[in-house]
């Protein structure tokens, strides 16, 4: 922030400051925030889903990877580790990062991996509601 020069308010002390970019807790903070993120995947390869525009996708060869953003919660997965580790090494390079291993928990619904696959449920989400009927 800069103060244009000279202005004060009126009776006040204090000067008038002019913000020039987005601060959390503007309307406007989350579309920045966005777009900083976008432009930076997009900038290693990945495509924005049409169709989603919170989800998006790599091809390379045999190698895929995606990346679901959720304001800001990031699920990042694919059927090649070494590309998600990449992946995951560029966004601890451009932005500040907690990586929280693997999904247990994401947007209400659970997740659980095991030797034949993985079991996705929303089971937490049907009790709760269960709990609130009664």
């Amino acid at each position: 922030m800069s103060p244009p020069s000279g202005l004060l308010r009126q009776g006040e002390d204090q000067l008038v400051c002019h913000l020039h970019k987005s601060l959390y807790g503007q309307k406007q903070a989350s579309r920045q925030w966005f777009a900083k993120l976008s432009k930076a995947i997009c900038s290693i390869g990945f495509e924005q889903s049409q169709a989603d525009h919170s989800l998006f996708t790599r091809q390379r060869d045999k190698s895929f990877t995606a990346l679901l953003i959720y304001i800001d919660d990031i699920l990042i997965t694919g059927n090649d580790p070494i590309s998600v580790a990449m992946t995951k090494k560029f966004l601890h390079s451009q932005f500040n990062l907690k990586d929280l291993d693997l999904v247990k928990y994401f947007l209400g619904i659970e997740f659980s991996a095991s030797k034949n696959g993985i079991f996705i449920t929303q089971r937490k989400y049907a009790l709760e509601i269960i709990e609130d009927a009664w």
